[in-house]
């Protein structure tokens, strides 16, 4: 497959999750985390993220460098009063992996899979995709062996707990076709915040 360079990012808490069963936390991380968020950004042609995070946490996905921003759903049943539609930014393209979806005015409706989006966004330019949740998305890419990055901020100031919470590759269950092994490129702990700032890069044999 001709696929763009894949990078995600992930908040943690101390128990490795992403977010509790009943609720994703809004706001849990410091205004450091947030101002790396951004930053990672910047480095992307195009950024995605599931219709379960982009609903929760009513991202907009806005960035100085306009890049595309893709939103995964297996029905494609996108809310067109949603904030995304009616915030000036890049190009908007929703994958319905499994439904028909929901067309909506100013945004670009695939249907398909996931492994042939990817290549439709490589054929569109797309060199660099940032993923930003969730973890069910997360495990698809992996399951793919898609990605290249992985940024983590680890908040060890916060518990989430509970057995199905999800971690960055969803929540328990299949396990991925086979191992992945990254490196660590990236250690910056921050005892002054509890948090910590990881970065890691695929290790190809």
């Amino acid at each position: 497959m001709n696929l763009p360079t894949i990078s995600l990012n992930f908040a943690l808490s101390a128990d490795g999750k992403i977010s509790s069963v009943a609720k994703r936390p809004s706001g849990w991380t410091s205004r450091e985390d947030h101002a790396r968020l951004l930053e990672l950004r910047k480095n992307a042609d195009a950024l995605m993220v599931g219709r379960g995070t982009l609903e929760a946490d009513r991202m907009t996905m806005k960035s100085p460098q306009d890049p595309l921003r893709c939103v995964v759903s297996r029905s494609g049943n996108f809310d067109p009063g949603h904030p995304l539609f009616h915030t000036p930014g890049g190009p908007i393209h929703l994958l319905a992996t499994e439904g028909q979806g929901i067309e909506i005015a100013g945004a670009t409706l695939h249907r398909g899979s996931l492994a042939d989006f990817l290549e439709e966004l490589s054929r569109l330019g797309v060199r660099h995709l940032h993923c930003e949740g969730g973890g069910s998305l997360a495990f698809e890419l992996l399951a793919l062996d898609a990605v290249e990055e992985v940024h983590l901020t680890w908040a060890g100031h916060t518990l989430f707990g509970g057995r199905e919470a999800p971690t960055i590759s969803g929540v328990p269950g299949g396990f991925l076709p086979g191992s992945r092994k990254f490196e660590l490129t990236e250690f910056d702990p921050r005892p002054e915040i509890g948090e910590c700032f990881l970065s890691y890069r695929r290790v190809r044999e």
